[in-house]
């Protein structure tokens, strides 16, 4: 296994997560990014990680009506694979189930103020396989991969991606899926003011996708990270002293 010195939040099982992180498709490791200040999968695996061996404490999303919680599983770095063997399937930032659904997280930090986002799907994503209830996801896939509809700040693509693997895992668990997008709003990136108008924009983009997929059998949901921590109960001391942790460090 590779190693590292990395400090994880307090409480979170270092040994699990590692065991994640090395199986996982991103190196975050052995390239270094997990140490990086811009780190997203820093974020994720801290928020996330800490919940793995406890994750009756969760807390509910509270964007999405939900019932029988609590969580019985919560995993960082979980991979849903598209129902074919080949190819390259979707890596989640985090997992969590219940007794009746699935919840796949995908974390953002300083991407939607920096990376391009890609418009490319290949042919494998037209096989007809998704099920009817994926024609929003569907009609979102086409529209694009032709242009005439494209984001700036959200990955509109890669959260598309995610849905197709999620409703391939929910068929196999028989479970209710949701996609769930988890986003930091940080003031600066490498010293310059991240402008109040780039955010505003971002969160429109976040409606946009929520509109277009409206409908769909794998549920979208958006909420910021501070807004998500800001909701958390304060009657257990040991999430209260997480949530601390979390936004000391990494100031979401």
């Amino acid at each position: 296994m590779i190693q590292t010195d990395y400090e994880f939040l307090p409480g979170v099982p270092s040994g699990l997560v590692m065991k994640r992180l090395n199986a996982a498709g991103g190196n975050e490791v052995s390239s270094g990014k997990l140490s990086s200040p811009e780190s997203s999968a820093a974020l994720a695996v801290n928020t996330f990680g800490w919940f793995m061996d406890r994750p009756e404490l969760l807390p509910v999303f509270p964007m999405l009506q939900l019932l029988n919680w609590p969580a019985i599983l919560v995993e960082v770095e979980y991979c849903t694979r598209f129902p074919w063997s080949g190819g390259k399937h979707p890596w989640l930032d985090a997992w969590v189930e219940t007794p009746t659904a699935i919840f796949g997280l995908e974390s953002k930090r300083f991407e939607p103020y920096r990376d391009r986002k890609d418009s490319t799907f290949s042919n494998a994503y037209d096989r007809p396989v998704w099920h009817d209830q994926m024609v929003p996801y569907e009609s979102l896939r086409d529209r694009l991969r032709s242009r005439s509809e494209q984001f700036q700040f959200l990955d509109a693509v890669q959260l598309v991606k995610h849905a197709f693997g999620l409703v391939t895992q929910a068929r196999r668990k028989a479970k209710k899926p949701y996609l769930v997008y988890l986003f930091a709003e940080p003031r600066e990136r490498a010293g310059r003011v991240i402008d109040e108008e780039s955010k505003q924009r971002h969160r429109a983009e976040i409606a946009r996708f929520a509109e277009a997929t409206k409908g769909a059998e794998v549920q979208f949901g958006a909420i910021s990270y501070r807004e998500w921590l800001e909701s958390w109960s304060d009657s257990d001391l040991r999430l209260a002293c997480h949530r601390s942790a979390i936004l000391e460090r990494f100031q979401p």
